[in-house]
């Protein structure tokens, strides 16, 4: 038996960890663009990547370094280093040196950064920047903010397990996310920090189960990006780890997470849970949900907060997935506007439908019925203010 309850803390709140964010010039008015996290022994790492074939340098750099364990990473936003060769490896190197020098405490750092691609890093503002970092800091407000890039709000969430006998584990976790979001991985930044007593081959399957159902089923515009992270540190300082425990913080955390993404969506107004039952296998499910999620028409049709019904069957329909006219029911909330073949929807049903699309979050419901397969995905509409954010985001 064990309980879970929320604390504060974000990535700080498990023993032995610490963060904090600062200004070091890339982004204006002196808001926060470089953070650290830092526990004061060494951490087993899991992790995930970008399924984008363009990978930016900080992914390329960390998958040079083999097994190891780690205790540091650095987070930049503003500047993806994507598109930057062997330069941008090389600009990584010269930072973590500086950092390794400074600091010898640090052991086996490692990069994250966020934000414009195809400009080299502004490294010797990092590394000034850099210097000037209190390891013992326990800010993670700080650095939840300065990972942002056009997110609206910092997304940071934690949690304590308390097992039998008095023994507990601590995890919490930090994420970016807001545009160039699609469900191939993970298109953000979030780093997930616990003093469980966990193994590195555990973390992993965990995590990687934990994905596909969370990060890999969030999308707010259908873009991959180069430089999608999720890195997962285990420091044991906790002495104790609970394997189902630990299965279930983990995927509340990385849900919630995903959501708070997806719901910061450039310019969303929306966030929509679209829920696939009854396809020919779960895989089939999937590919419907996520055809939903990604569905222009279907986004713009959220925009208007109009119930256009015939969006969402013909989006199930272009998916691919085995389906027909005489099988398909269609919901908003419990509101049934389609059931196998007969048109529900007429001047009574309109306004109840149009009742539920004008909420800030609900669900659409689309049961297949030819099979058992599901898949839950989560999305959001688009509007003008998307296309302003992005036309001018590089300048």
């Amino acid at each position: 038996m064990y309980t879970i309850e929320s604390i504060n803390g974000g990535v700080c709140a498990a023993e032995g960890f610490y963060a904090d964010g600062i200004h070091i010039g890339l982004k204006k008015e002196g808001a926060k663009d470089l953070a650290f996290i830092y526990s004061d022994t060494p951490c087993a790492i899991a992790s995930v990547f970008t399924t984008n074939k363009m990978t930016a340098a900080p992914i390329r750099h960390f998958r040079t370094k083999g097994e190891f364990e780690g205790n540091f990473v650095l987070i930049n936003s503003k500047n993806a280093n994507a598109m930057t060769g062997p330069e941008g490896i090389k600009d990584i190197d010269d930072v973590l040196h500086a950092l390794d020098a400074k600091f010898p405490q640090i052991q086996h750092p490692v990069m994250s950064s966020t934000g414009v691609i195809g400009v080299r890093l502004p490294k010797e503002k990092i590394i000034e920047g850099a210097m000037s970092f209190d390891l013992t800091s326990r800010e993670g407000n700080n650095a939840s903010e300065a990972i942002m890039t056009t997110d609206t709000f910092a997304k940071w969430i934690s949690f304590e397990v308390k097992l039998e006998g008095g023994k507990s584990f601590r995890i919490g976790a930090m994420a970016k996310g807001a545009g160039m979001i699609n469900p191939a991985m993970a298109t953000m930044l979030c780093f997930i920090t616990t003093d469980a007593l966990v193994d590195k081959t555990t973390m992993q399957t965990i995590l990687d189960t934990c994905t596909k159902t969370t990060f890999n089923a969030a999308s707010v515009d259908g873009d991959t990006s180069t430089n999608d992270t999720v890195l997962l540190m285990a420091n044991g300082q906790s002495g104790t780890f609970h394997h189902a425990a630990f299965s279930e913080v983990l995927e509340s955390i990385m849900l919630f997470l995903a959501k708070e993404m997806v719901r910061d969506g450039e310019g969303a107004t929306k966030l929509v849970t679209y829920k696939v039952t009854g396809a020919k296998g779960n895989r089939e499910a999937e590919i419907a949900a996520k055809a939903l999620s990604n569905s222009l028409l279907v986004k713009t049709a959220l925009f208007g907060q109009d119930p256009n019904w015939g969006r969402i069957a013909s989006t199930v329909g272009a998916s691919g997935v085995e389906c027909d006219e005489a099988h398909l029911s269609i919901w908003f909330d419990d509101v049934c506007v389609y059931r196998k073949g007969e048109l529900l929807f007429d001047e009574k049903l309109e306004p109840l439908a149009a009742a539920v699309m004008q909420k800030n979050a609900f669900t659409i419901h689309c049961d297949i019925g030819l099979g058992e397969g599901g898949f839950t995905a989560y999305g959001c509409d688009l509007g003008h203010e998307y296309v302003k954010i992005n036309a001018d985001y590089r300048t």
